[in-house]
């Protein structure tokens, strides 16, 4: 439904419109709002921010319609306006123009003309909200997509590709910020929020920096993943770096408690499903990745205390001529019939 907003100071008008207009009135196809003077319609835009064009008149008291037409890019920039008047002399359609009216109707007004030209200026309108919808949603959508993915995502393929699964040679790692939930009591929420996006922020630019993405955020951990050519060892170097530069972050005061940002990491290589994996009904679906392998890197994670970054005794023999491991005991660990060997990564 259009909504309508007529601004002009003879009275019978308004009844005229209505009668005109009733079928498309009573079928919800319009919905006028009528104004006596430029400053009531004004108020009348404030009060309805959804509307979609305004029919004015030139000559009307208080505010005219060329001073209106002024107003109308602070009022409402999306709003367009017909001008509907008497006065068709062409400096009067001149100023209208300038002043940014759509079109402009000689009165007495032929409605089915008036129609056609409404008709045109909502369908300009329309096209109007919906690129600022657009540009509004591609800004949001920006904050948080890779610009690569936005770029694939103008593909055609891009829908095909939605429900493709794939087996693939990868790299998991899972990134905990440790202790950060014994400030949260101490500090507003705000706080909290603020410091962990701003540790979150020098983690993501160190995975990326090795080529990784991040899978997704879980409460105070990161989950990443590297795929192509020498994934585990970019994981374990992108790692490296975020313990390194989180040792050089100062130490944070919570009321009677000091929070010094440490990292736990659990990194596992190996085999894993990609794919959408969710809801298809609700259309909620997290593209991601699943399997044993990726299992095994969060249960890694788990075990490893502050400063520590796990992975397997398979993975360490992949890693040991880039890195300097040590051994870290054997755990039981969840859904694996007997203990893991693990190795810490020193350096």
């Amino acid at each position: 439904m259009a909504k309508i907003l007529v601004v002009d100071d003879e009275a019978d008008l308004e009844v005229l419109v209505k009668q005109k207009f009733r079928r498309k009135i009573r079928e919800n196809e319009y919905e006028f709002i009528f104004a006596q003077n430029g400053e009531e319609a004004l108020q009348k835009i404030k009060e309805h921010p959804d509307l979609d064009i305004i029919l004015s008149d030139i000559n009307m008291p208080v505010m005219d319609g060329l001073t209106l037409l002024t107003h109308l890019p602070d009022a409402n920039p999306t709003v367009k306006a017909v001008v509907v008047s008497a006065y068709g002399d062409m400096q009067n359609i001149r100023t209208a123009m300038n002043r940014g009216a759509f079109d402009f109707i000689m009165k007495p007004v032929d409605f089915d003309d008036l129609d056609v030209t409404m008709q045109k200026t909502i369908s300009y309108v329309r096209q109007l909200q919906d690129t600022l919808r657009a540009i509004k949603e591609n800004n949001i959508l920006k904050m948080y997509v890779d610009e690569n993915v936005l770029n694939f995502m103008t593909h055609k393929e891009f829908e095909g590709s939605l429900m493709k699964n794939e087996l693939l040679e990868a790299t998991v790692m899972f990134v905990d910020v440790c202790g950060f939930t014994a400030i949260t009591e101490h500090v507003p929420a705000n706080t909290v929020v603020n410091l962990l996006n701003g540790l979150f922020d020098k983690i993501v630019k160190e995975i990326i920096a090795q080529g990784g993405h991040v899978d997704k955020f879980m409460g105070d951990a990161i989950m990443a993943v590297f795929r192509g050519e020498f994934h585990l060892d970019r994981a374990i170097d992108a790692a490296l770096a975020v313990r390194e530069q989180l040792s050089n972050e100062p130490e944070i005061q919570a009321g009677d408690k000091i929070f010094k940002p440490t990292i736990a990491v659990g990194i596992n290589s190996g085999e894993m499903v990609s794919g959408n994996i969710g809801s298809v009904s609700l259309r909620r679906l997290d593209y991601t990745v699943i399997g044993d392998s990726v299992n095994l890197a969060q249960r890694l994670q788990s075990i490893a205390t502050g400063g520590q970054i796990i992975i397997t005794e398979d993975v360490y023999h992949k890693a040991k001529e880039s890195f300097q491991c040590k051994e870290n005991g054997e755990f039981t660990l969840k859904n694996k019939l007997k203990p893991v060997i693990t190795y810490e990564v020193v350096e």
